[in-house]
């Protein structure tokens, strides 16, 4: 157990005081949700329409854009070698890595992302149910990347394979984010699509350690 939390807070500690992929994250949405109402004009109706899929488009997006940086440096310098020959199980090693990886990236960007979204007219009170489902959201999307990005981590650049990878087992978490969005009039209307995105989650985090792992020792033999 203490390896699995050296392992976390390694990972936990470079993600946060290198900020890089969190800050450009947070940069290009940002941008997009600051450009967006631009775009389609002063229409406030419209906007408070496309507000959620908006949200959760950027939300992905962003999350897609730090795929590489949960494996490939770790792969490139060796580092995944030696914790892969520590004695802790690979499974564990990479659920500790992607789970860093909700933390310092994706939950503060699903936290964020409902007050920016006030830029495109969304209602306050609906504010506290987009946070519950982004946060969700945000976890199976941070464990889906992570599958992705152990496919991926000996191909330079592959970021955009990474990406091809993981929309398709992403879009059930958008379609259901949505509909917590859409039906954000109370917890009564979005508890079924709240409680859907939930058991995604809790797929995602058990099949995660298993995929993801299988994936990296392919290119570890």
């Amino acid at each position: 157990m203490k390896a699995f939390t050296a392992i976390f807070l390694r990972d936990l500690k470079l993600g946060l005081r290198q900020g890089g992929g969190a800050m450009s994250a947070l940069s290009f949405m940002l941008a997009v949700l600051v450009l967006v109402p631009l775009a389609l004009g002063p229409d406030q109706n419209l906007l408070r329409r496309l507000a959620p899929g908006f949200m959760w488009m950027t939300l992905l997006l962003a999350v897609l854009l730090t795929s590489e940086r949960i494996f490939q440096q770790d792969f490139e310098d060796g580092t995944l070698d030696g914790l892969a020959g520590s004695g802790l199980p690979l499974e564990l090693v990479v659920f500790a890595k992607a789970l860093a990886h909700w933390l310092s990236v994706s939950l503060p960007l699903a936290m964020i992302a409902p007050f920016l979204g006030l830029l495109l007219n969304i209602e306050a009170a609906a504010i506290p149910l987009l946070l519950a489902a982004m946060a969700l959201g945000s976890l199976a999307l941070s464990m889906l990347t992570s599958i992705a990005g152990a496919i991926t981590a000996g191909l330079k650049r592959g970021a955009l394979l990474a990406a091809l990878l993981v929309l398709p087992l992403d879009v059930p978490v958008l379609i259901f984010g949505l509909s917590v969005s859409t039906l954000s009039a109370g917890p009564a209307t979005s508890g079924q699509p709240l409680l859907v995105l939930l058991a995604i989650a809790l797929i995602s985090l058990a099949v995660q350690p298993l995929a993801a792992a299988a994936a990296l020792r392919a290119y570890l033999r």
